[in-house]
C-alpha cells in the first residue's frame, strides 16, 4: 500500500477547480499503481467526505483542520511506502518526513516503485 502524497491547497487560492485537479492528480497516479499491482491510496479519498459530513465549510476551516491531514498521518502508519508527486506542498511534505521516521519507503518516481508482489 502506497500513499500518493501531492499537494492539496498549495498554490490553488482554495479554488474549488484547482482543488479537485489537484485530488484528480493524486488519484490518477493512485490508480496507475492499483494497475500495476500495487495499492495506491490518497488521504484526499478518505479525508474530505469525512471533512464535508462534519460540515465543514471550507478548507482551512477548524473541522478541515481537525480531520483532513490526521487522516493522512494515520493512513500512514499502515502504508508500506510513500509517493511524492507534484509541486510545492507542506502537507506532501511532512508525509514524506514522517515515512522516513518510520523507515517506510519513499519514492520521488513512480519508475522508482519496485514492481509488485
Amino acid at each position: 500500500m502506497i500513499l500518493v502524497a501531492g499537494p492539496y491547497r498549495s498554490g490553488t487560492g482554495d479554488d474549488p477547480r484547482k482543488l479537485e485537479a489537484n485530488v484528480k492528480a493524486m488519484t490518477d497516479v493512485a490508480l496507475h499503481l492499483f494497475r500495476a499491482g500495487h495499492l495506491g491510496v490518497t488521504g484526499e479519498a478518505l479525508a474530505l467526505p469525512l471533512v464535508e459530513a462534519a460540515g465543514s465549510t471550507g478548507p482551512g476551516d477548524s473541522i478541515h483542520d481537525e480531520i483532513f491531514h490526521p487522516i493522512a498521518e494515520q493512513l500512514l502508519i499502515r502504508c508500506d511506502g510513500v509517493l511524492r508527486i507534484g509541486g510545492r506542498s507542506e502537507g506532501a511534505d511532512r508525509m514524506v518526513a514522517q515515512a522516513r521516521a518510520y523507515g517506510k519507503a519513499v519514492y520521488t518516481s513512480l519508475d522508482d516503485i519496485p514492481p509488485a508482489r
